[in-house]
C-alpha cells in the first residue's frame, strides 16, 4: 500500500485485517494497521518497520516506493516489536543503510537486533538528520508509551512522525472516525502516562504541524487541532463528557436489572449523558475507556466469596493500572447473606488518586424491591450533583 502524503513522502505501511487481537489482549473488530513512511530526498530515509507478521508486504511497499534507490536510513521511534520486527531484515537487504534510533534506545536495542552497533546512530533531543531539502529535529516522548520513544518533525512539509501517540485501533481505511477507536487505543496503551503525554504535547504546540504521521491508525491533517485538543483533556484526566458510566458485574441477573433500572432513572433525572456496560460480556479495554470519558462512574456489583465478584474486581484492576483519577465514584451492591461488594470496591477505589467515592450507598439484597427503587432514586440525585 502506497500513498502520497506529500511530494516527497509516502505512506508504505500494511493493514492488517485479520488479527483479532492486539498485544493478545486488545479486542479488534477492524484489523490493525502497522505504518511505516518513506522521505524521498537526496538521502532517502525510511521512518519505521512493522511487526513480523507484515514483513513481507513491507518490503513489498519499500520496494515499489524506492523504484530501484536504496534508502540510507531506517528511523526506528519505537523499539516495540510491532515496529522494529523487521529492523535486521531490512538491514541485510540494504547493507549500507544506518538504523537511527533515541540515544535512549541503545541500552534496549540488543533486545530488538542482532545488528552491530556501528550501524547504528543515536539521537538525542532537538538533534537533526539532513536528507536534503528535508531536515528532520527529533524530539525525545519519554513514557510514550516506553522509556526510550521519540517522535521527529519535518520542517519541509510540516510532518510529525509522532510514534504511538495520536494512534488508533483499527486499520488505515477503516470506515469510522478516529474519536472512538482512538479514545479505547490512548486510554488502554498511552493513558498511564499523562504527564509525559503533556510534555509531548508541550513540544508539539510550538511545531507548524501540517500532518500526523502515527504508527497505528490514519495520518492526520484536517482534524489536527480537534485531535491535540482531545490528546490535552485525556492527558489531564479531566472528562471528555458530563455524564455516568454505570459498570454492572451481576451473577444471576438481578444486578444488571438493578443497574438498568439505574440507567431509566438517571435518564429521566435529566443526566445529560448514561452509558451502561455489562462487566461479564462487555470489551473490558472499552470499559476502561467509557470510565475514564465520564465524570462520574458507578459501580454495581455482586457480593462474592468475602469481596466482590470477578469482572468487577477485574475492572478495578484494570482502572488502577492506568491510573484512573480525577472523578467521582458511586457504588451499589447485590448480597444474599453477608454484604461485602462495597467495602471491597471502596477499598480499591481508596489505592486511586483523587477519586471522591459518595457517602450514599444501595445495597440490595437479591432482588430488588420498591424501597431499593426509592434508595437508587435518592443516589441519583446525588450522582447529578457531581455530573
Amino acid at each position: 500500500m502506497n500513498v502520497k502524503i506529500t511530494d516527497t513522502i509516502k505512506y508504505i505501511g500494511v493493514n492488517d485485517y485479520d488479527i483479532d487481537l492486539f498485544e493478545s489482549q486488545y479486542m479488534l473488530e477492524k484489523g490493525m494497521a502497522y505504518n511505516s513512511y518513506i522521505i524521498l530526498d537526496e538521502k532517502i530515509a525510511v521512518c519505521d518497520g512493522v511487526d513480523k507478521i507484515a514483513v513481507d508486504r513491507w518490503l513489498d511497499n519499500l520496494d515499489r516506493a524506492l523504484d530501484g534507490k536504496a534508502p540510507d536510513y531506517l528511523i526506528v521511534h519505537h523499539l516495540e516489536p510491532d515496529h522494529s520486527a523487521s529492523i535486521d531484515v531490512f538491514a541485510e537487504k540494504y547493507p549500507e543503510a544506518k538504523i537511527v534510533i533515541s540515544n535512549g534506545a541503545m541500552r534496549m536495542f540488543p533486545q530488538f537486533s542482532d545488528l552491530s552497533t556501528d550501524r547504528v546512530i543515536a539521537v538525542k533531543e532537538k538533534d537533526t538528520l539532513s536528507l536534503g531539502e528535508h531536515e528532520l529535529t527529533f524530539y525525545m516522548a519519554p513514557m510514550v508509551h516506553w522509556p526510550e520513544v521519540m517522535v521527529s518533525f519535518d520542517s519541509k512539509d510540516g510532518v510529525l512522525f509522532s510514534a504511538d501517540a495520536f494512534g488508533k485501533f483499527g486499520t488505515v481505511d477503516a470506515d469510522e472516525g478516529w474519536s472512538c477507536e482512538a479514545r479505547r487505543y490512548y486510554f488502554n496503551i498511552v493513558g498511564k502516562y499523562g504527564k509525559q503525554v503533556q510534555a509531548l504535547l508541550a513540544k508539539a504546540a510550538l511545531l507548524d504541524i501540517k500532518f500526523i504521521c502515527p504508527l497505528h491508525g490514519p495520518i492526520l491533517s484536517d482534524t489536527i487541532d480537534e485531535v491535540i485538543s482531545l490528546y490535552k483533556t485525556w492527558s489531564a484526566y479531566e472528562p471528555e463528557n458530563r455524564g455516568v458510566f454505570i459498570a454492572a458485574a451481576s451473577i444471576h441477573g438481578n444486578t444488571l436489572e438493578a443497574a438498568e433500572k439505574m440507567k431509566e432513572i438517571l435518564e429521566k433525572k435529566g443526566c445529560p449523558r448514561v452509558a451502561f456496560a455489562d462487566l461479564s460480556r462487555d470489551d473490558i479495554a472499552e470499559c476502561v475507556e467509557d470510565g475514564f470519558r465520564h465524570s462520574v462512574l458507578l459501580c454495581m456489583a455482586s457480593s462474592y466469596d468475602g469481596g466482590v465478584f470477578a469482572p468487577m474486581s477485574d475492572y478495578l484492576h484494570h482502572l488502577e493500572h492506568k491510573a484512573f483519577q480525577n472523578r467521582t465514584v458511586a457504588l451499589v451492591e447485590n448480597t444474599s447473606w453477608a454484604p461485602s461488594a462495597i467495602r471491597t470496591m471502596k477499598a480499591e477505589f481508596e489505592k486511586m488518586k483523587d477519586i471522591t467515592v459518595l457517602d450514599k450507598t444501595v445495597s440490595i439484597k437479591t432482588r430488588l424491591t420498591e424501597q431499593n427503587i426509592k434508595e437508587l432514586e435518592e443516589l441519583a440525585d446525588e450522582i447529578i450533583k457531581h455530573v
